[in-house]
C-alpha cells in the first residue's frame, strides 16, 4: 500500500506539492493551538467574557518567542516563512512608496518580533508596538529597547486619530469578543493603511467560536464568516486592495462550505 502511495505522488506531483503544503501547516499549527472546542449561543459568550484576559497570562511570552527565535532564525537565513512574507508583501504592494518617514504600528505585536521582520526584509519603516499584556510588552521592550511600545486595550486605543501610515492588526481581532471595536480603533488611528493579518474566516457558515489552548493556555478564538467580516471592514471606511491566502480548504466538492486564513490590505475610504 505504502508503495502504491508513493507511486500516485511521485505521478502527480502537483497534487505531492499540496499535500506538503497542508502537512507543514498543521505541524506548525498544532505546536502552537490544541483541544479546539466548538462553543454554542450563551455559552460562547460567556466563555469570551470569562477568557477574554487569557492572553495576559505570564508564561505566555516565554513560549511564543521559543518558536518565533526558531523562524527568525531561519528567515534570516533566506527561508520562507509564509506568515512573514504575507505580511512584507502586504506592505510592498501598497501605492504609497514605502520610506524611512513612514510608521507602522502593530496592534497585538507579542513580542514585537515583526520588528526584525522588517529589519531582515529592508523595509523602511518606523515601527511601533502595542499589546495588552504586560508580559509581551516587557519582553518586547527587553529585546528591543530601541523601539517603542506601549500597553494597550485595542478596542480603546490611546493614540489620537491618523498617527500613523500603516496599522496593522497582528492576528489579535480573533481573540477579541469585542472585534468590531477593534475594527473601529484600527481604522480611528490609521492615515492611510489598515493590514488585517492572519484572519482566520469561513465561508457557507456562519461565524464560528471556539475554546482552544494556545500554546498551553486557555483562549477564545472567533471564526469570522467572511461575507460578514468584509461587510464590517466596508461599514468602517476600508476598501480591500488586496487579500492573500495563507491557507485553505473547501468543505465540499463544489466550493460552498469552507475555511481560511487570510490577510486582508485595505485602504481608507476618502471621505
Amino acid at each position: 500500500m505504502r508503495k502504491l502511495i508513493l507511486f500516485i505522488l511521485d505521478s502527480f506531483p502537483g497534487l505531492k506539492h499540496i499535500l506538503r503544503g497542508i502537512r507543514k501547516h498543521l505541524s506548525l499549527s498544532s505546536s502552537v493551538s490544541s483541544d479546539y472546542v466548538n462553543l454554542q449561543g450563551e455559552e460562547a459568550l460567556a466563555e469570551g467574557k470569562r477568557l477574554q484576559n487569557s492572553w495576559q497570562d505570564d508564561a505566555l511570552p516565554k513560549r511564543q518567542r521559543e518558536l518565533v527565535d526558531q523562524q527568525l532564525k531561519q528567515f534570516s537565513t533566506g527561508v520562507r516563512i509564509d506568515v512573514f512574507d504575507v505580511l512584507i508583501e502586504s506592505i510592498r504592494v501598497l501605492p504609497d512608496v514605502i520610506t524611512s518617514d513612514m510608521s507602522l504600528l502593530e496592534i497585538g505585536c507579542s513580542s514585537g518580533f515583526y520588528s526584525e521582520v522588517l529589519q531582515i526584509s529592508k523595509v523602511p519603516l518606523k515601527y511601533f508596538g502595542c499589546d495588552y499584556s504586560n508580559a509581551f510588552i516587557n519582553l518586547a521592550r527587553e529585546k528591543y529597547p530601541d523601539l517603542h511600545f506601549q500597553v494597550e486595550d485595542a478596542t480603546h486605543l490611546s493614540y489620537p486619530d491618523f498617527s500613523f501610515d500603516i496599522v496593522v492588526s497582528g492576528c489579535c481581532i480573533l481573540h477579541i469578543p469585542e472585534y468590531v471595536k477593534a475594527i473601529k480603533e484600527t481604522t480611528r488611528v490609521s492615515k492611510s493603511y489598515c493590514i488585517f493579518h492572519r484572519t482566520p474566516i469561513v465561508w457557507g457558515q456562519a461565524e464560528q467560536w471556539y475554546r482552544k489552548k494556545a500554546y498551553g493556555c486557555e483562549t477564545v478564538e472567533i471564526h469570522f464568516n467572511e461575507t460578514e467580516f468584509l461587510d464590517t471592514l466596508d461599514k468602517t471606511g476600508l476598501e480591500i486592495l488586496m487579500t492573500y491566502t495563507l491557507h485553505e480548504e473547501a468543505l465540499d466538492f463544489n466550493r460552498t462550505r469552507g475555511n481560511a486564513i487570510r490577510t486582508y490590505v485595505c485602504k481608507k475610504k476618502v471621505k
